[in-house]
């Protein structure tokens, strides 16, 4: 070969491989910001919506909370379907379920080795049933993830307030972890004493709240008996993931993952605010689950067969639990024959349809999406990678700016109701404001402001025909990022 074919071999070469190119490699990915949630946190996030059930000895005393000295023969369901549950609420679409699986009254739901008042010395089932094997396996034979309650306050037992209560409460925590894991989320109460049965000792007991249950000790427990996957462990005080601080069905505007845990204490003023809406730029990522009843109460009462939350009232529970960037768990009570009423049951599935009929189409899903000072002016972090389903691409600006705006323009005007943003969270919650422009008769005009994002915001704008929208963040805590824009 002769010498002069060597410089055209080797540029040849060279563009094959791609090493004559002038694209400059993309910018770093933003750094992560402040605190980011574990892999653990971020699947309890995809979860979205989950049921919580509470049935117990309360079912048939009609009360809420039992006294601690009702007789496990009152416990006897005359038609106890589990499967019936499971079914309807995968059918509502939840993703995992929640069994109180012992109350304040301390009547267990499985046959414990360690009391006598449980569904063994019930007559249902002569003794031989055990409602938490029953949920656990119809859980996972349909899909759905199981969780557990488990009250750290006991009225039956005589030794509450002891030392001896402590071993008894993980002695059946460790039952429930073995017979019964993996456990996808422990929800530990806050309820901490007051007026009890006490093993014949009816008196009002008080322990400190603080200190006496040594909950390190018990959470460092459940993490040694479930390693993997990492039970989502939930309190008042997290450590995983916090009350919401009401029960009735909102997280705060705006709604923070980050809080202090330090904050975090009974008696403290403002505490249900401070939970409710986290706070800015703390150092721990603990986001807010919300919970409420489908009915007033927790337990089933006849007498609320009337005041079952529509499925209306439903959604916009959704739009302010999962929209606001958390995690709905309804509760949802089996009633005397053990099965959930046919009311319940048809809400639900009517609650389901609309949110699959609202959210069924993405309006921008033939849009284009534009933009200027995106991440160094790189393809990877430009506009348009809010429209695709994949949550690890996402719009982003260079280092030190914090407002940024991306237009979607659609092909044609189309009625639009809600608008739903989400970040990646992996690199920290961010945003703390964002406004809505829509272009209307040529004019643009805001339709709708909020402050926080998250996991995702879905936010209800003022109803408009238009074709073109402006996502405006007006206030972020580290340069924006934004996963997915989507229009409905």
């Amino acid at each position: 070969m002769s010498s002069t074919h060597y410089p055209i071999f080797s540029v040849g070469l060279a563009l094959l491989l791609g090493l004559g190119s002038c694209a400059p490699p993309p910018p770093e990915p933003p750094a992560p910001y402040g605190p980011v949630p574990t892999e653990a946190q971020l699947d309890w996030h995809a979860m979205e919506t989950n049921a919580f059930i509470h049935f117990t000895t309360n079912t048939f005393t009609n009360l809420e909370w039992g006294y601690g000295d009702e007789s496990p023969e009152i416990f006897n369901p005359t038609d106890l379907d589990v499967d019936q549950w499971i079914t309807t609420l995968k059918a509502a679409g939840f993703q995992g379920v929640i069994l109180t699986s012992k109350h304040h009254d301390g009547f267990t739901l499985w046959p414990s080795e360690y009391t006598d008042h449980s569904v063994e010395q019930s007559p249902w089932k002569n003794g031989e049933g055990d409602i938490v094997g029953l949920v656990e396996e119809a859980c996972r034979r349909h899909g759905l993830k199981f969780g557990v309650y488990l009250s750290p306050w006991d009225r039956n037992r005589a030794d509450y307030g002891d030392s001896t209560y402590i071993t008894y409460y993980r002695n059946q925590l460790t039952e429930i972890f073995e017979r019964y894991g993996p456990i996808f989320e422990m929800w530990f109460d806050g309820a901490n004493g007051g007026d009890g049965h006490y093993g014949g000792a009816d008196e009002r007991r008080s322990i400190d709240g603080q200190h006496y249950y040594d909950w390190p000790t018990t959470i460092e427990m459940v993490r040694e008996l479930q390693p993997d996957p990492q039970t989502i462990i939930f309190s008042d005080a997290g450590p995983d993931i916090r009350w919401v601080g009401n029960e009735r069905g909102y997280a705060g505007e705006p709604n923070w993952n980050t809080i202090d845990p330090d904050t975090l204490y009974a008696g403290k003023a403002g505490i249900t605010d401070l939970l409710n809406h986290g706070t800015r730029g703390a150092d721990t990522c603990m986001p807010a689950e919300v919970d409420v009843s489908i009915r007033p109460g927790w337990f089933y009462h006849p007498e609320e067969d009337s005041l079952v939350k529509s499925p209306e009232e439903l959604f916009e529970i959704y739009l302010t639990s999962v929209g606001r960037g958390s995690v709905l768990l309804l509760n949802v009570p089996p009633d005397r024959r053990g099965r959930i009423h046919e009311i319940d049951s048809a809400n639900l599935l009517q609650w389901r349809q609309m949110i699959d009929s609202t959210f069924a189409r993405n309006l921008a899903e033939d849009a284009t999406a534009e933009g200027d000072g995106y991440r160094g002016g790189h393809a990877d972090y430009a506009p348009t990678q809010v429209l695709d389903d994949d949550p690890a691409t996402y719009w982003a600006t260079d280092d030190g700016v914090t407002t940024g705006a991306l237009t979607l323009t659609l092909p044609e005007p189309r009625e639009v109701n809600y608008v739903m943003l989400q970040e990646n969270i992996r690199l920290g919650q961010r945003i703390a404001a964002f406004r809505v422009l829509a272009r209307v008769d040529g004019e643009l005009q805001e339709i709708g402001t909020a402050q926080t994002v998250g996991y995702k915001r879905i936010l209800p704008v003022d109803s408009v025909v238009t074709d073109q929208l402006i996502i405006e963040i007006t206030d972020a805590l580290a340069p924006p990022t934004l996963s997915r824009v989507s229009l409905f």
